[in-house]
């Protein structure tokens, strides 16, 4: 069996996968990766005055990175790479210690589009972040927990108690969702003594809280060739990965890149992207136009880094389903394997036009990667992602792409094992221009 040409970047992808199970472990893998590259964190109470080189801003659980080749000026253009962070999963609610007939379980909130089978009967773990008392000036500082053990488990009802669920299973989202994880009478505050001593925190400290949960199956390969991946959350960590390597490449290559590569990873795009560290927030704006200003950059520079922008929006797309083809526009049907999806709807759903497939094909082209067009069928909704949020709020041309796969939203997802790769050389393309 030949080696996939992109099997080490997707061994590295699996391994950023199992280390991220929510998107503030998601940031942090990241922020790790840029400063073994050399980049350095600025925070917003900075003075950024001459920052230059690889800078990163990290807030929650949404990044914005970027690199400053050695001599360019205030205006140079920006090639913005935009992703998200957050997959749709449950959440552990604020009073979570409950239970029933017998049973302590867990009091979750569904988060995102959740297709609710998948969790079911699935051994979970639980990951995120705690908010813990701070110093003398009332800043909270967080803690990260992750523990990647079978916990809990939302059970499917036994066929014996229901001879229907094979013609379709109703599952009500309040009553049958709370995972079952001991037996007896419910303990308040169970669960904060279990995810504090696992961050190695103190109960007392914890003041609140960000805390979901995962399935602790390791991600893989599969196939009669081992040609697809399987995890979770491929949707949209295959993009985060791909995006912080090719700004890694571009930063450390052999030639400084023509532009102002960045790396815009978003929390909570699976809701609509309304929040502080979402895609219509000026997170961005904010700090791309202080990137401009710490280098002595104008208005009027600022307005000219962006006259000349150009966007990324890296998000999953779907390859055609062998068993449901029907629900596919019949001339547009993307296999995995076959490179990146580039994704149009004309209602701007996605951003894509003319001008920007023109600019992302012609950088596949230089990568030597494929691309295959997609559209959804007429007949079903179209999803949507960051992309029109932030053509909108920029101002920039915009085009949205993605890694064809199966089963997105679902507990476990599948992607071929050469089209992440393929996806972070020609985001590396794209950012360098070469």
């Amino acid at each position: 069996m030949t080696p996939a040409p992109h099997r080490s970047h997707t061994d590295d992808l699996l391994a950023f996968i199992a280390a991220s199970p929510s998107p503030y472990h998601v940031v942090a893998s990241a922020a790790q990766r840029l400063e073994k590259a050399g980049f350095r964190e600025l925070l917003g109470t900075d003075d950024w005055t001459g920052a230059s080189g690889g800078c990163f801003v990290s807030r929650a659980g949404a990044l914005i990175a970027w690199y400053v080749p050695e001599g360019a000026p205030a205006h140079t253009p920006f090639r913005i790479v935009g992703t998200h962070t957050d997959s749709p999963n449950l959440r552990i609610k604020p009073a979570p210690d409950t239970g029933s007939s017998g049973w302590r379980q867990i009091g979750v909130e569904i988060y995102g589009g959740v297709p609710l089978n998948t969790w079911l009967d699935r051994d979970l773990g639980i990951s995120g972040r705690l908010a813990l008392r701070g110093g003398p000036d009332g800043t909270p500082r967080s803690s990260l927990v992750q523990i990647d053990e079978p916990l809990l488990r939302v059970p499917q009802l036994a066929i014996h108690l229901d001879r229907t669920v094979n013609d379709g299973v109703a599952l009500d989202r309040q009553r049958h969702i709370s995972p079952i994880w001991a037996l007896g009478d419910p303990r308040e505050g169970e669960l904060l003594r279990l995810v504090a001593a696992a961050a190695g925190e103190d109960p007392a400290d914890v003041l609140g809280w960000d805390l979901m949960l995962h399935d602790i199956q390791q991600p893989g390969y599969l196939g009669a060739e081992r040609e697809f991946v399987v995890a979770s959350r491929l949707d949209n960590q295959v993009s985060v990965h791909a995006g912080v390597s090719a700004l890694v490449d571009a930063a450390t290559g052999v030639t400084e890149p023509s532009f102002v590569p960045v790396l815009a990873a978003f929390d909570h795009e699976e809701v609509g992207s309304g929040s502080e560290t979402g895609a219509q927030s000026p997170l961005l704006e904010r700090v791309l136009s202080r990137s401009v200003s710490a280098r002595g950059g104008s208005d009027e520079d600022w307005s000219r880094a962006l006259a000349g922008a150009f966007c990324v929006s890296a998000d999953m797309a779907h390859a055609v389903h062998p068993n449901y083809a029907e629900r596919h526009d019949p001339d547009h049907r993307p296999l995995p394997n076959g490179g990146p999806t580039v994704k149009v709807n004309v209602n701007q759903r996605y951003a894509t036009d003319s001008t920007g497939i023109a600019m992302f094909t012609a950088a596949c082209e230089r990568a030597g990667a494929p691309w295959q067009p997609f559209v959804s069928n007429n007949a079903m909704p179209c999803g949507t992602s960051i992309g029109p949020l932030t053509a909108a709020r920029l101002g920039v041309t915009t085009v949205d792409v993605g890694v064809p796969g199966l089963s997105m939203h679902s507990a476990r997802e599948l992607c071929g094992v050469d089209d992440p790769g393929h996806l972070a050389a020609i985001l590396g393309a794209v950012m360098t221009g070469a």
